[in-house]
Protein backbone atom coordinates (compact mmCIF):
# COMPACT_ATOMS: atom_id res chain seq x y z
CA UNK A 1 0.00 0.00 0.00
CA UNK A 2 0.81 3.21 -0.82
CA UNK A 3 1.71 6.21 1.72
CA UNK A 4 -1.07 8.12 3.85
CA UNK A 5 -0.96 11.60 4.71
CA UNK A 6 -1.94 12.40 8.34
CA UNK A 7 -2.67 16.40 7.71
CA UNK A 8 -2.98 17.90 11.64
CA UNK A 9 -4.65 20.95 12.62
CA UNK A 10 -2.46 22.07 15.75
CA UNK A 11 -4.86 25.02 17.07
CA UNK A 12 -5.80 22.24 20.18
CA UNK A 13 -3.01 20.85 20.54
CA UNK A 14 -4.13 18.39 23.75
CA UNK A 15 -7.12 17.57 21.34
CA UNK A 16 -5.14 17.30 18.59
CA UNK A 17 -2.41 14.93 20.49
CA UNK A 18 -4.89 12.30 21.24
CA UNK A 19 -6.47 12.69 17.68
CA UNK A 20 -3.32 11.64 16.13
CA UNK A 21 -2.23 9.06 18.78
CA UNK A 22 -5.22 7.04 17.97
CA UNK A 23 -4.95 7.45 14.50
CA UNK A 24 -1.19 6.14 14.36
CA UNK A 25 -2.59 2.91 16.30
CA UNK A 26 -4.70 2.43 13.66
CA UNK A 27 -2.13 2.61 10.92
CA UNK A 28 0.44 -0.15 12.72
CA UNK A 29 2.50 -1.56 9.54
CA UNK A 30 1.34 1.35 7.20
CA UNK A 31 3.43 4.45 5.61
CA UNK A 32 2.33 7.51 6.60
CA UNK A 33 4.07 11.29 6.32
CA UNK A 34 2.18 14.01 8.56
CA UNK A 35 1.81 17.75 7.52
CA UNK A 36 1.29 20.12 10.20
CA UNK A 37 -1.62 23.24 9.85
CA UNK A 38 -2.69 26.03 12.16
CA UNK A 39 -6.36 25.38 12.27
CA UNK A 40 -8.92 23.35 10.39
CA UNK A 41 -9.92 25.98 7.71
CA UNK A 42 -6.45 25.52 6.34
CA UNK A 43 -6.80 21.37 6.17
CA UNK A 44 -8.89 21.66 2.51
CA UNK A 45 -5.88 24.13 1.00
CA UNK A 46 -2.66 21.56 2.86
CA UNK A 47 -4.65 19.14 0.39
CA UNK A 48 -4.52 21.17 -2.69
CA UNK A 49 -0.99 21.95 -1.59
CA UNK A 50 0.81 18.33 -1.33
CA UNK A 51 -1.23 17.36 -5.17
CA UNK A 52 -0.11 20.31 -6.69
CA UNK A 53 3.62 20.70 -5.39
CA UNK A 54 4.46 17.51 -3.78
CA UNK A 55 6.44 14.86 -6.10
CA UNK A 56 4.75 12.10 -3.74
CA UNK A 57 1.50 10.49 -4.23
CA UNK A 58 -0.42 9.12 -1.20
CA UNK A 59 -3.22 6.53 -1.29
CA UNK A 60 -5.30 8.25 1.34
CA UNK A 61 -5.84 11.32 3.35
CA UNK A 62 -6.64 11.25 7.21
CA UNK A 63 -7.66 15.35 8.48
CA UNK A 64 -7.22 15.63 12.21
CA UNK A 65 -8.90 18.73 14.13
CA UNK A 66 -11.22 20.41 16.39
CA UNK A 67 -13.61 22.99 16.29
CA UNK A 68 -14.94 24.30 19.67
CA UNK A 69 -18.41 26.67 19.32
CA UNK A 70 -17.50 30.18 20.87
CA UNK A 71 -19.72 33.19 21.74
CA UNK A 72 -19.63 34.26 17.87
CA UNK A 73 -20.75 32.45 14.70
CA UNK A 74 -16.97 32.19 13.59
CA UNK A 75 -17.50 28.21 14.51
CA UNK A 76 -20.16 27.57 12.52
CA UNK A 77 -18.35 29.30 9.25
CA UNK A 78 -14.73 27.21 10.35
CA UNK A 79 -16.62 24.22 10.30
CA UNK A 80 -18.56 23.88 7.20
CA UNK A 81 -15.73 25.63 5.18
CA UNK A 82 -13.35 23.09 6.32
CA UNK A 83 -15.65 20.18 5.89
CA UNK A 84 -17.18 21.42 2.72
CA UNK A 85 -13.87 21.89 1.35
CA UNK A 86 -12.13 18.30 1.95
CA UNK A 87 -15.37 16.77 0.99
CA UNK A 88 -15.28 18.51 -2.22
CA UNK A 89 -11.49 17.52 -2.63
CA UNK A 90 -12.39 14.15 -1.84
CA UNK A 91 -15.14 14.02 -4.88
CA UNK A 92 -13.48 16.19 -7.24
CA UNK A 93 -10.45 13.64 -7.41
CA UNK A 94 -11.64 10.70 -5.77
CA UNK A 95 -9.28 10.92 -2.99
CA UNK A 96 -9.85 8.54 0.24
CA UNK A 97 -9.98 10.34 2.96
CA UNK A 98 -10.79 9.81 6.59
CA UNK A 99 -12.40 12.71 8.19
CA UNK A 100 -11.49 13.24 12.01
CA UNK A 101 -12.44 16.78 12.19
CA UNK A 102 -14.21 17.35 15.52
CA UNK A 103 -17.28 20.04 15.35
CA UNK A 104 -18.26 19.85 19.30
CA UNK A 105 -19.72 22.46 21.74
CA UNK A 106 -17.36 22.64 24.26
CA UNK A 107 -13.88 20.91 25.53
CA UNK A 108 -15.66 18.28 27.17
CA UNK A 109 -17.02 16.78 24.15
CA UNK A 110 -13.71 17.05 22.17
CA UNK A 111 -11.87 15.18 25.04
CA UNK A 112 -14.59 12.31 25.16
CA UNK A 113 -14.24 12.05 21.28
CA UNK A 114 -10.51 12.37 20.86
CA UNK A 115 -8.91 9.90 23.46
CA UNK A 116 -8.05 6.68 22.20
CA UNK A 117 -9.17 5.04 25.50
CA UNK A 118 -12.97 6.44 24.60
CA UNK A 119 -14.62 7.48 21.58
CA UNK A 120 -11.45 7.05 19.57
CA UNK A 121 -12.55 9.70 16.54
CA UNK A 122 -8.57 9.54 14.89
CA UNK A 123 -8.73 5.93 14.92
CA UNK A 124 -12.30 6.27 13.66
CA UNK A 125 -10.81 8.52 10.94
CA UNK A 126 -7.39 6.13 9.88
CA UNK A 127 -10.08 3.06 9.60
CA UNK A 128 -12.34 4.78 7.03
CA UNK A 129 -9.47 6.61 5.24
CA UNK A 130 -7.84 2.67 4.83
CA UNK A 131 -11.27 1.21 4.10
CA UNK A 132 -11.90 3.98 1.15
CA UNK A 133 -8.36 2.98 0.05
CA UNK A 134 -9.54 -0.55 -0.39
CA UNK A 135 -13.16 0.45 -2.24
CA UNK A 136 -11.11 2.42 -4.43
CA UNK A 137 -8.72 -0.44 -5.21
CA UNK A 138 -11.48 -3.28 -5.49
CA UNK A 139 -13.39 -0.88 -7.88
CA UNK A 140 -10.33 0.26 -10.07
CA UNK A 141 -9.48 -3.56 -10.20
CA UNK A 142 -12.79 -4.46 -11.89
CA UNK A 143 -12.44 -2.24 -14.52
CA UNK A 144 -9.15 -4.31 -15.75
Amino acid sequence: MNKIMIIESRFYDEITDDLLKGAIEELEGVNYKRLVVPGILEIPAAISYIMKYSNERYAGYIVLGCAIKGETDHYEHVSREAINGVQKLALDFTLAVGNGILTVHNRAQAMERCSPLKRNFGGQAARACLKMIEIKHNLIDLHI
